[in-house]
């Protein structure tokens, strides 16, 4: 039986009259004595005799019901679960991201994201980007947000915005009394900043060395936010990227650093499957939370959406 034979036998069941069934139903008397027959012929024997002009329900009639009910109960389940699909409302989504975007504008679009789709369940992961990327191609993670832009197998790359590398000082600093560090301030310095062969590393190493310096961090990171205990403790200054609210945080001063080095924000979804209309939602409130923070007083003026 198809669900809308078990639709009229459940109908028909309760209503105990195939006029009654075929009102509660909308559709015309004809039309649901031609379910019945149908639902008969494949079940292969009677669901109702006639009895001085009444629909009696057979043996089987009555032990086919409770699982009539039982199905008709998932085939409703199943067509509520599609409708939230479809608005959005219901599903998983998985977002991995690094730590710039996590402790910036990410919570933003989660924020807003929840408040128009409660009934998803969000789950949310802060990673090193390399890290990220193979939780993409494997399928792991749904949707990326990282501070790179390279091509990578099985990821598709979409740059929603720009961010300055900054120079982060430790309080009191002498190079605090300037309004920009440049590369000729860093000789004599301790210097923390990314590998040679991130993208970060890879940029600063190109835009110092055509100011005649050599890129040369004593302190390699992978990720800026390590940066941050270092420079508190007054071992050195930091080269990184000006999305994360370096303002926030104590024993520390962020002044920009010529020449300018942008690094890219990249939203990252993998090629093997189209996003769900969910997962579609929070792609575009992460794109809108970019724009929003790039406004506020946090970024500074260090950040710069796409198409701005």
């Amino acid at each position: 039986m198809n669900p809308r034979q078990i639709e009229a036998f459940r109908a028909i069941m309760r209503c105990g009259t195939l006029t009654g069934a075929a009102q509660a139903l909308d559709v015309s008397q004809p039309a649901l004595s031609q379910l019945l027959l149908h639902a008969e012929d494949q079940l292969g024997f009677k669901l109702f005799q006639r009895l001085r002009g009444r629909l009696v329900p057979t043996p089987e009639a009555e032990q086919l019901l409770p699982e009539a009910e039982r199905l008709h109960r998932d085939f409703e389940g199943f067509r509520r679960f599609a409708v939230e699909l479809r608005r959005g409302q219901a599903g998983s989504v998985r977002l991995a991201c690094s730590a710039p975007p996590a402790l910036s504008f990410v919570p933003r679009a989660m924020q807003a994201f929840r408040k128009a789709c409660p009934e998803v369940r969000l789950v949310s992961n802060v990673v090193p980007v390399e890290v990220l990327c193979e939780m993409l191609g494997r399928g792991e993670v749904d949707l990326g947000v990282a501070m790179s832009d390279r091509p990578r197998p099985l990821i598709r790359t979409e740059t929603i915005g720009q961010s300055e590398i900054v120079c982060v000082l430790p309080a009191g600093h002498p190079l605090a009394a300037r309004k920009a560090v440049s590369a000729a301030d860093l000789a004599g310095e301790t210097l923390v900043s990314y590998r040679s062969d991130s993208l970060p590393g890879e940029l600063l190493g190109r835009a110092l060395a055509q100011e005649g310096v050599r890129f040369l961090p004593q302190i390699e990171i992978d990720v800026s936010v390590i940066a941050l205990a270092f420079v508190q403790q007054g071992i050195g200054i930091a080269l990184v990227d000006g999305l994360l609210p370096w303002g926030g945080f104590n024993g520390v001063e962020v002044r920009r650093f010529r020449p300018q080095v942008v690094l890219p924000i990249a939203l990252m979804t993998g090629t093997r499957k189209p996003l769900s209309l969910a997962q579609g939602r929070l792609r575009t409130e992460l794109r809108t939370a970019l724009r929003g923070y790039a406004a506020s007083p946090a970024a500074k003026g260090l950040l710069r959406p796409a198409g701005a």
